[in-house]
């Protein structure tokens, strides 16, 4: 599950960083940050991390 988060985070990167449009680049930020609070959250539980919930 976390190879699949990290790729979708790789690719929402790529993908702020072409986006001109500020709409569009805040709803692509917000989509970045909820994957990378998901992943934080995966490996949190996965128990590779003692971390507190990102939010």
């Amino acid at each position: 599950m976390t190879y699949e988060l990290e790729r979708q985070i790789d690719e929402l990167r790529a993908e702020l960083r072409n986006a001109v449009d500020p709409c569009e680049r805040r709803q692509i930020e917000a989509e970045l940050d909820f994957a990378q609070a998901e992943l934080t959250l995966a490996i949190a539980e996965d128990g590779r991390v003692d971390a507190e919930p990102p939010f």
